[in-house]
C-alpha cells in the first residue's frame, strides 16, 4: 500500500511538474512576444496605433500526437509491404536483363518514307538508310546462359547484345522463336557464378486482384520496377504467325494487368509476391503508343511448355485443331432459333484436310445479316472439350495449347441441329506460315 501510494504521488508530481512547465512555455512565448520591437502604422481615420508583430518570430507549443492503434497497424503493414517490395527487387533485379539489337535489313518496307522514295535511294544518315535498332527485356532462364525474352524483340535481330544489371555486356545468340506465342530464347556465354535466375511461378492459380511487380527497361530506363494488380485473366492476343490461308493465330490465356508497361518491357518478367515469374510482359492496349492502363502478359504455364522445346529444338509443334470460329451470343443463337443463353463456340470453317475435317466437323452453312452486317451461322457448337465446358473462344484454344501435344487425340462435345454428339479428333501440328 505505501508502495502504491508512493507511485501515485510520483505521478501527481509528474503531472504537476509538465503543467507549470507547459504554463512555463506560455509564459516565456507571450513575454518574447512583448519583447519583439514592433512596426507601428497610423491609421488616418481613427488616428489610433497598431502594433505590428512578426508572426514568424512567435512560438507556441505543439500538441503531442499519438498514434491509436490501428494507425500504428497500418503503418507496420506498410512498412512490411515496402520491405517486402525493396527485399522482392534486390533479389530479382540482377536476373533481368537489357537487351539490345540491331537489324541490318535494308527491307523498311514497314516505314512510312516520304514521297515513295525507296530505302536504298536514301543519303547515308537518314533514318530509314541504315540499320534499325531496338531494346527489350528479358530474364535469366537457367545458369548455363539461357534468356527469355519476346520474339519481336528478337526474332528479326542481326546482332544482339545484354546488358546485366550491373552494366555487364555480353553478345548473345539466337536459340530459337515462336511466333505463335511471341516468346524468344536467346543464350550468353557468361559463368554460371556471374548469372542469377528467377523461378516460374504458377500462372494458373492467379486470380483478379493479386498483386503483380514488372521490371524490365522501358524507354531505355534500365532495372525499372512497377507494381499493379492482376486486372483480368483469359484474355487473347493475336499471334504474329498465321495459316497459310491468311487465318491469324491467337496467344491464349493472356494475363491482363495494370502494372506500368511500356516500350522496352517486352520480354521482361511479370512477377508475384515471391518473385516467381508467372507471366512475360508482351504488349500494351493503347491509342498513343505508351502504357493507358492495360498491359498484357503471357502466362508462364505457356512459357513452361514452350521454352523447354525452344531449347532443345529452336522451334515448336503446337497443336492444331483445324477450324475459325466465332463466340455464340444472345444475338447469334437467337438467328439460330436456339435458347438465347447458349454459349460456345460456333465452327465458322473447317480447314479442308485438317484434324477437324478428317473428325467430320460441319462449318457454318448459312447467313445471315446481323445490324446490317452478313454473318454466317448454321454448322457445329463446341460446348466443351475433354469433359471441360467451353463457354468462349479462349476455353478451347487454352486446353489444346496448354493440355494437349501433336498426336493426342482430344474430345469435342458438339451440338449439331440440336444435338449433342461426342467427336474424337486427333490433333496435328499447326501449318507453318
Amino acid at each position: 500500500m505505501k508502495q502504491t501510494y508512493q507511485l501515485r504521488l510520483t505521478l501527481i508530481a509528474v503531472l504537476i511538474l509538465g503543467i507549470l512547465a507547459l504554463a512555463g512555455c506560455a509564459a516565456l512565448d507571450a513575454g518574447q512576444a512583448a519583447a519583439l520591437p514592433a512596426s507601428t502604422t497610423n491609421n488616418a481615420a481613427d488616428d489610433t496605433t497598431t502594433a505590428v508583430v512578426p508572426v514568424s518570430n512567435v512560438s507556441s507549443a505543439p500538441a503531442t500526437q499519438v498514434d491509436t492503434p490501428s494507425q500504428v497497424s497500418n503503418n507496420l503493414d506498410l512498412q512490411a509491404a515496402q520491405d517486402t517490395l525493396v527485399s522482392l527487387y534486390e533479389r530479382v533485379n540482377p536476373a533481368v536483363v537489357n537487351i539490345q539489337v540491331t537489324i541490318n535489313s535494308t527491307d523498311n518496307s514497314n516505314f512510312a518514307l516520304p514521297n515513295g522514295a525507296n530505302p536504298q535511294d536514301l543519303p547515308n544518315g537518314h533514318p530509314f538508310s541504315g540499320p534499325q535498332y531496338g531494346q527489350g527485356s528479358g530474364f535469366v532462364y537457367s545458369k548455363d546462359g539461357y534468356i527469355v525474352t519476346n520474339n519481336h524483340v528478337v526474332g528479326d535481330a542481326d546482332s544482339i547484345t545484354v546488358v546485366f544489371a550491373d552494366g555487364t555486356e555480353a553478345d548473345a545468340t539466337l536459340v530459337g522463336t515462336d511466333p505463335d506465342s511471341d516468346l524468344a530464347v536467346i543464350k550468353v556465354d557468361v559463368p554460371a557464378d556471374q548469372l542469377t535466375t528467377v523461378a516460374l511461378g504458377d500462372s494458373e492459380s492467379l486470380k483478379v486482384g493479386q498483386f503483380v511487380i514488372a521490371i524490365g527497361n522501358p524507354f531505355g530506363l534500365d532495372g525499372s520496377m512497377t507494381s499493379g494488380i492482376v486486372s483480368g485473366l483469359g484474355r487473347t492476343l493475336p499471334a504474329e504467325a498465321r495459316t497459310i490461308s491468311g487465318n491469324q493465330f491467337s496467344i491464349p490465356d493472356i494475363i491482363q494487368t495494370d502494372a506500368a508497361i511500356n516500350p522496352g518491357n517486352s520480354g521482361g518478367p511479370l512477377l508475384n509476391l515471391d518473385g516467381d515469374v508467372i507471366g512475360v510482359n508482351t504488349a500494351i492496349a493503347t491509342d498513343v503508343g505508351t502504357f493507358s492502363g492495360v498491359g498484357y502478359a503471357v502466362p508462364s504455364e505457356t512459357v513452361q511448355q514452350v521454352v523447354p522445346q525452344l531449347i532443345a529444338d529452336g522451334q515448336v509443334e503446337h497443336p492444331w485443331i483445324g477450324i475459325s470460329g466465332r463466340e455464340m451470343n444472345r444475338t447469334l443463337a437467337e438467328a439460330m432459333n436456339l435458347d438465347s443463353n447458349q454459349r460456345g463456340v460456333l465452327v465458322v470453317e473447317v480447314v479442308p484436310d485438317g484434324p477437324s475435317a478428317k473428325a467430320g466437323l460441319q462449318g457454318s452453312n448459312s447467313e445471315v445479316t446481323i445490324d446490317g452486317f452478313p454473318v454466317a451461322i448454321g454448322g457445329d457448337i463446341i460446348v466443351g472439350i475433354d469433359g471441360q465446358p467451353v463457354v468462349e473462344f479462349d476455353n478451347l484454344l487454352s486446353h489444346i495449347v496448354q493440355k494437349t501435344a501433336v498426336g493426342d487425340t482430344i474430345t469435342l462435345t458438339v451440338l449439331r441441329n440440336g444435338e449433342q454428339m461426342e467427336i474424337p479428333v486427333t490433333l496435328e501440328a499447326r501449318p507453318a506460315q
